[in-house]
């Protein structure tokens, strides 16, 4: 599913060249689980942005699902994302003015899909009652907790069906308990849809329960 070949990535500052990643070489295989953990600063999230057709390597190759993702326009990066990837934030970045369940629906609005608004509703329905929010369809973001808030993310990470999920410290801003409780969701979700997943964390609790394991450090990634 995921093949980073010796990339790297340069940051061009004024009077110096900021060198953010160096050589990096990644693979995860289809519907399989990775922990990405590191220090605030060693390049977690800039991996996860070039993993995300967000940005561009500056040396070396990044193929996802077959997809040279070097190759893209900024047009074809945008439709690839919204079709093949879901994204899941520490933020959560769902909309204040839409329900729960409008917000878990935009995102196939929003690609230009060919499917009628009754089929996607009931599939973001579905995605909500398996995440356990079926009875916060028509609730909006405030009135959420922070890990309720978290599984409508990850809801609407799903409802294209996506073949590859990355998530940018998911459980940062949550309690232990419920921290327990979003591990456990994403672990189930993985291995009932077959959804590869990325997960770049701070927490080693987290990190442990996915199946392969790497460091960012420095720059460098290493598989521990």
């Amino acid at each position: 599913m995921i093949d980073v070949q010796n990339v790297s990535k340069v940051y061009e500052m004024p009077g110096e060249a900021v060198r953010a990643l160096e050589g990096i070489e990644f693979q995860v295989k289809s519907g399989k689980t990775a922990a990405v953990v590191g220090p605030s600063g060693s390049g977690k999230t800039t991996l996860l942005n070039l993993l995300g057709a967000l940005d561009q390597p500056s040396e070396g190759k990044i193929v996802i699902d077959g997809n040279d993702l070097s190759s893209f326009s900024e047009e074809e990066a945008a439709t690839f994302r919204n079709r093949s990837l879901g994204f899941v934030f520490q933020h959560h970045h769902l909309l204040p003015q839409c329900t729960l369940l409008e917000n878990v629906v935009l995102p196939r609005l929003a690609g230009g899909w060919e499917e009628a608004e009754s089929e996607t509703a009931a599939r973001a329905e579905t995605l909500l009652e398996n995440v356990g929010l079926q009875d916060r369809l028509t609730h909006f973001p405030h009135q959420l907790s922070g890990g309720e808030r978290l599984r409508a993310a990850l809801a609407r990470a799903l409802v294209n069906k996506p073949k590859l999920i990355l998530a940018d410290e998911p459980t940062g801003s949550l309690d232990l308990e419920t921290t327990e409780v979003v591990a456990e969701l994403l672990g189930r979700l993985n291995s009932e849809m077959g959804v590869t997943l990325v997960v770049v964390t701070h927490n080693l609790a987290l990190a442990q329960r996915m199946e392969s394991h790497f460091e960012l450090r420095g720059g460098q990634l290493e598989k521990q």
